[in-house]
């Protein structure tokens, strides 16, 4: 769970040797009693309380609607300690009318070491943004990459879903990259839409076709480099068919 709207990426920037930059930096200077490079850029790392707010409650109101048992929130606070220490702050507050809910913390670095060592013990993971975006590629790389990682943008009106990786224009009418993460954005929009049903069924048919490991892209085969690789379109149509035998069996 990545708060999408402030952090480092709110783009509050200040290039190098502008005035706008130089001001900034005298004052610095002054209220910090400490002389800083004059020479520097600048990126403002705003950390709201009400971002912080809306976005724990997200995570915990997650849990408790699809049977989660912990949030753990990732934070530099020892380090940061006005901005991931607010973050750091909100979410234990957050987190004391969620008695049902398993509360913890990690430092972001120590978090990614115990990602590589031993992912079972997290469930959901709740971040401010720039630590959001690092983590959840590596937590992409370490179940298949990229192509098997999907993802949402969810506001309090409006939610889009979308494969983490993007549009990926590199591929362009390549016929090359997993399908899975866009079918997989799929479950995760049928089932905000309460369609649930037809997110586990379209969720099992994927699941069988990486079981069989037959009718599946590159990225999935021994050494990303398998002749047996099918293409984009080859590998949906495979999951179209077992969506397709599914439904015939229930009925």
């Amino acid at each position: 769970m990545r708060e999408n709207t402030e952090d480092l990426y709110a783009g509050i920037e200040f290039e190098k040797g502008t005035p706008e930059a130089g001001k900034l930096l005298s004052f610095i200077s002054q209220s910090q009693g400490e002389e800083v490079r004059k020479d520097s850029g600048i990126s403002l790392k705003l950390i709201s309380e009400t971002g912080t707010r809306r976005i724990t409650r997200f995570a915990f109101e997650y849990a408790r609607a699809n049977g989660r048992k912990k949030v753990t929130a990732v934070h530099k606070a020892n380090i940061l300690k006005f901005s991931d220490g607010l973050f750091l702050k909100v979410s234990r507050e957050v987190a004391s009318d969620y008695p049902d809910i398993e509360f913890e913390d990690r430092l972001v670095d120590n978090l990614c070491a115990q990602l590589v060592q031993q992912s079972h013990p997290f469930d959901i993971l709740l971040l401010p943004n720039l630590y959001g975006d690092i983590v959840s590629d590596l937590c992409a790389g370490l179940v298949g990459g990229l192509g098997v990682a999907p993802g949402a943008n969810i506001g309090d009106e409006i939610a889009v879903f979308e494969p983490t990786h993007g549009s990926a224009p590199k591929y362009t009418g390549l016929n090359k990259v997993n399908p899975m993460a866009t079918i997989l954005s799929g479950v995760m929009m049928l089932r905000y839409i309460n369609q649930r049903a037809a997110a586990d069924r379209l969720e099992a048919a994927v699941a069988k076709i990486v079981a069989e490991g037959k009718s599946v892209t590159y990225d999935l085969k021994p050494g990303r480099s398998s002749a047996t690789a099918v293409g984009t379109s080859e590998m949906a149509d495979a999951i179209i068919t077992k969506l397709g035998e599914g439904a015939s069996r229930q009925n």
